[in-house]
């Protein structure tokens, strides 16, 4: 929400501007009228949204035309005046003041507009008729107002309007042409309704809705009430209410009707509960609250942040198998505007026999998150709604700051729960193995797992056999997981080293599915198919060798 507002009184001369000005100041009609009233400042505490109100006047008389754009570039609404009882000045909305303040601006980035209908104890009846088509001519018009600034008729509604265009803006939120939720718009309703969904039925039971409502209205729904508004939605849509509660569908209509009624505020007031700017996107003050994380601290999720991790697992485990699988988890993460985790997230956390994504892997993931990289994680905790469905200030409160490790180590004892680990080693070293091992997952586990052959290969055969300590030795560990036995190499024997393993390697590549015994017969074929191909060229060479000679 912006800090302060800036209105500015544009018009013909004489429909009274500064008469306008004056009169709200003053609470009564001036006898005596200034070309130009200066700039007036009206203190928050005095405006229904406690906002600054800055109002400035303008003369043509007395300003350039220079001047007056400088005047529009800082407004953040402009109240176009015309006199009710002159047509003309009502013509010139349309013909003069609307081009010179949105003219060649694109329909997003137009300033908002308020018509102002002054003098209106002149004449009987309302001018509405001709005003309502330049209305729909310009979508940038949010209202129009009839006021009378000698009976103060409607003066401090017209600047409410004026400050609850800039405050409460429609063109983030609705096509007037289209009469539909802009895109922007029904994409941020529709994750707040997915967090609101606290059982993930897609439907909002009354417990839910009345969640919702206090939540950003602080105060729950009367039963009547209640069942009103879903007595509004189910009468103007065919899918708006099921099993007695409201859809999608029917929570978008219910806002779609509040911004055509003029009842923005509702709207508004709904998504910067949830953390929305008025463009529509989530405010860095929601998504990174103030943290202050001391050196030689750590971060750790404390048992706020774990049941309430739990209860959207729970509540995302729709299968209740105690797992999430893929469908779910992107489920889980339909409130981000894309996933946070790759699929590298099976390989660094444990998962179920059938490698889903089980509750103690899931948390451990956001364990690791919170010690690595708490602002991430303050960021993924505001996108689940954090501060609101945990009815909590921010996302800081779901963590913990440990003491400083220097103290920890003063006093020889710590309070943590989470500790970094380095393993390092030299390439090839069996780093990700021993791991893996950490999970449950073994190295013969992983080759029998991925379907990749596996030989074993005992090199240096030509120096005394050792015994292995601890543990299986070679030739009893293949035994054990059905591999074939060790195959003896060496580099140092009399003559050219065998080439029976690579013979070996070859046939465990082209028969990858087969067994033991099958693939020494495998071997012993791919050794005649190799013969009788080194035959055929061999052949096939003497053979040109013979004919060249004829």
């Amino acid at each position: 929400m912006k800090r302060d507002v800036r209105i500015l009184l544009l018009g013909e001369a004489q429909v009274g501007k500064t008469s306008l000005i004056m009169a709200l100041v003053g609470e009564e009609f001036p006898e005596e009228v200034p070309p130009r009233a200066e700039e007036i400042t009206i203190p928050a505490d005095v405006t229904p949204e406690k906002v600054p109100t800055h109002i400035v006047d303008y003369s043509e008389t007395e300003q350039t035309e220079d001047e007056l754009q400088e005047e529009i570039a800082k407004a953040n609404v402009v109240c176009v005046v015309y006199d009710v009882t002159k047509e003309a000045t009502i013509e010139k909305i349309r013909t003069k003041w609307i081009p010179m303040v949105n003219g060649g601006v694109e329909k997003g980035s137009r300033i908002p507009i308020i018509l102002v209908g002054n003098k209106s104890d002149l004449q009987v009846g309302s001018s509405m008729d001709v005003i309502l088509p330049i209305m729909n001519q310009f979508s940038e018009i949010e209202t129009c107002v009839e006021c009378s600034a000698k009976n103060l008729k409607n003066i401090s509604e017209l600047f409410y309007y004026a400050q609850k265009a800039v405050l409460h803006p429609t063109a983030p939120l609705y096509d007037p042409e289209e009469k539909q939720l802009k895109p922007a718009c029904a994409r941020a309703l529709t994750r707040i309704f997915n967090l609101s969904d606290q059982d993930n039925n897609q439907i909002l039971s009354d417990d839910e809705l009345n969640y919702f409502q206090k939540s950003c209205f602080g105060n729950p729904l009367a039963p009547q009430a209640l069942e009103d508004v879903k007595m509004v939605v189910w009468k103007n849509t065919t899918d708006g209410v099921q099993d007695n509660g409201l859809t999608l569908n029917g929570f978008l209509f219910l806002n779609t009707l509040f911004i055509q009624r003029g009842r923005h505020e509702t709207t508004w007031t709904i998504l910067r509960r949830f953390g929305y700017d008025d463009e529509l996107e989530l405010t860095d003050d929601y998504l990174y609250p103030q943290f202050r994380l001391p050196p030689g601290c750590s971060t750790e999720l404390n048992h706020l942040g774990y049941q309430f991790l739990q209860r959207l697992f729970e509540k995302h485990d729709k299968d209740q198998d105690g797992a999430l699988s893929p469908t779910e988890l992107q489920n889980f993460f339909s409130v981000f505007p894309c996933m946070p985790w790759g699929p590298e997230l099976y390989n660094t956390v444990c998962t179920t026999d059938k490698g889903l994504l089980s509750l103690h892997g899931f948390l451990c993931q956001w364990t690791l998150m919170a010690y690595l990289d708490v602002r991430h994680c303050l960021e993924c905790l505001g996108y689940l709604g954090y501060p609101i469905l945990s009815e909590q200030d921010s996302q800081t409160q779901a963590l913990t700051v440990t003491r400083e490790k220097r103290i920890d180590l003063e006093k020889g004892q710590t309070q943590r729960n989470v500790f970094l680990c380095k393993v390092l080693g030299a390439r090839g070293a069996g780093k990700s193995a021993f791991l893996q091992a950490f999970l449950g997952r073994s190295l013969a586990q992983h080759y029998m797992d991925s379907q990749i052959p596996c030989v074993f290969v005992a090199s240096k055969t030509d120096l005394p056999e050792t015994s292995q300590q601890p543990g299986l030795s070679p030739t009893e560990f293949c035994y054990k997981h059905c591999l074939p036995p060790p195959f003896l190499f060496s580099c140092h024997s009399q003559g050219l080293p065998s080439t029976t393993i690579y013979t070996k390697l070859a046939a465990a590549a082209t028969f990858p599915h087969l067994n033991a015994v099958e693939l020494g017969a495998a071997s012993f074929w791919l050794r005649v198919a190799l013969g009788a191909t080194v035959t055929a060229l061999v052949g096939f060479t003497l053979y040109r060798v013979l004919a060249k000679n004829k």
